[in-house]
């Protein structure tokens, strides 16, 4: 029950090291709790948390969800056993 991969850098950097250079600074607070709380996900539904607005990115990414960052920026990833994967920062709307 952990993130396990990431698939952008800057994200990753943010998590293991606090660096915000390869992320939105005015996202680091909000960025920090969503990571906090996927990192300790078993399941996907777990990111079902009031104000995330977390959801399915199907059919046009089968298999991926997404929690709200900012405007249109989100985290997205999928699941593998209880581990989150292939974590990303995105615009994806």
């Amino acid at each position: 029950m952990a993130i396990q991969t990431f698939l952008h850098k800057g994200l990753e950097d943010y998590f293991y090291d606090g660096t915000t250079k390869g992320i939105n600074s005015k996202h680091k607070n909000r960025i920090g709790r969503l990571l906090d709380v996927l990192d300790q996900a078993k399941q996907p539904h777990d990111m079902k948390i009031p104000g995330f607005n977390f959801h399915k990115l199907e059919p046009k990414a089968a298999g991926r969800y997404s929690v709200h960052v900012n405007g249109p920026w989100c985290i997205t990833f999928e699941f593998e056993r209880n581990d989150a994967v292939r974590v990303d920062y995105e615009q994806y709307h």
